[in-house]
């Protein structure tokens, strides 16, 4: 079975190589946190590499199932996304590793991300012979970014090591794209979780690797360690929240999967509240966040039925929920950041989500997609800002590798639909 507009997308090919293939360092400014505008330091910066590969996996997942849904419009705003990742993350490895390492790294990752497309067009089309071809290039790709991080920690990340890093990356791709293709929502959506937190994750063990000791030393301190935890579970709750709203947009068969695979972020986030402050906080705190998230998708579902009250009751009750979100977060600092600021910040990243979803249900992908890209920016600030007013000592509580999981959020939201 041929995918509608798979020629179409076949004959762009050219075009989104030339546009993966000609990112350099020098581009484009990379659009970064504001934190990063003033002397980062070196765990800062990791923090960054962190946050760039769990969205390039992110990225990534979109363009290839777009790519299978023959979605051409979509596919060709999920590129321009990528693209601005991938010259991010160009920048980044010149800051870390000098502008040789980048002007090496860069055409590697972009040719890794064409050949990702390529094996999801080939799936889309049923062409057997093409996805061999795909997967033969793409362990091509695989030694070479290896062996390329493997170069550049001087002897502290094994050629082997890297390599089956890299491997492990690309594989939970294409799993995801395979299941997707075969209509497997829940196989798909649980290689999609495991792709960005393993992705994500790779960023902290090439860091560990090519980083001086003390830098790395910096990064098992306790604040740090709970920056980029926060980050990794906020950041992927508003990729997830966004995933969930485009299928209640469109009232795709995803729909039910999606919301299960956001339940499982709210299982990490209030897993990491049961680490930190306890089970009673935690049970709250899981409460408030799967409300959050319900309103959220009542948003997106009365805005795909034209229902301008069902919109305005979901505004109303996200109100609500921000207000007592605050509240919460502000007594788990000791109110050293207010409940209006914490208030503030909520407000802002639900008015983000909310954009996101009018501009997708608008068939806006571009506006859709730089929102999105800026939404999960943003929760790398609001960790920061988080975790070091939790302070230090709160921070010692979680363990190395993150807390673990147990909590369920947002099940009414798949029930009522």
């Amino acid at each position: 079975m041929r995918i509608p507009g798979y020629g179409r997308l076949w004959r762009a090919l050219p075009l989104l190589c030339a546009g993966l293939l000609f990112v350099a360092p020098t581009a484009a400014p990379a659009v970064e946190p504001a934190r990063f505008q003033a002397a980062p330091s070196a765990a800062d910066l990791a923090i960054e590499f962190e946050a760039l590969l769990g969205q390039h996996s992110v990225l990534a997942a979109d363009l290839m199932r777009s790519r299978i849904r023959g979605d051409d419009d979509f596919v060709q705003a999920a590129n321009a996304a990528l693209g601005k990742n991938t010259t991010a993350m160009t920048n980044l490895v010149g800051q870390l590793f000098g502008k040789a390492s980048a002007d090496q790294f860069s055409p590697m990752w972009s040719e890794h991300i064409v050949t990702l497309f390529s094996y999801a067009g080939a799936l889309a089309a049923q062409d057997t012979a093409a996805q061999a071809d795909a997967r033969k290039e793409l362990v091509e790709y695989e030694q070479e970014l290896g062996d390329f991080f493997a170069a550049a920690s001087h002897g502290r990340l094994s050629q082997k090591a890297a390599r089956a890093a890299i491997v492990e990356h690309v594989g939970h791709l294409t799993a995801q794209a395979d299941a997707y293709a075969a209509k497997d929502y829940t196989g798909a959506d649980q290689m999609y979780r495991m792709g960005y937190q393993h992705t994500y994750d790779l960023g902290l063990t090439l860091a560990n690797a090519l980083l001086p000791a003390a830098d790395r030393a910096t990064l098992q301190q306790p604040l740090w360690r709970l920056r980029s935890q926060l980050g990794k579970l906020l950041a992927e709750h508003a990729a997830l929240v966004e995933d969930l709203t485009r299928a209640a947009v469109t009232r795709s068969p995803d729909f039910a999967a999606s919301g299960q695979m956001i339940n499982g972020n709210t299982r990490d986030l209030a897993a990491s509240i049961d680490t930190l402050f306890g089970a009673a906080a935690a049970k709250q705190f899981q409460s408030l966040w799967a409300d959050h998230v319900e309103q959220l998708v009542a948003y997106a579902s009365a805005e795909a039925s034209g229902d301008t009250g069902g919109q305005a009751r979901a505004k109303t009750e996200m109100a609500d929920v921000e207000k007592r979100m605050g509240a919460f977060l502000s007594g788990a600092t000791g109110k050293r950041i207010s409940t209006a600021d914490l208030t503030a910040a909520l407000q802002k990243h639900d008015m983000m989500l909310m954009k996101h979803a009018d501009a997708y249900a608008s068939k806006d992908y571009v506006t859709a997609h730089d929102v999105a890209y800026d939404t999960y920016q943003q929760m790398f600030e609001l960790a920061r800002t988080m975790a070091d007013a939790f302070g230090a000592t709160v921070a010692a509580k979680l363990p190395h590798g993150g807390a673990q999981t147990g909590y369920g959020g947002m099940a009414a939201v798949v029930e009522k639909r």
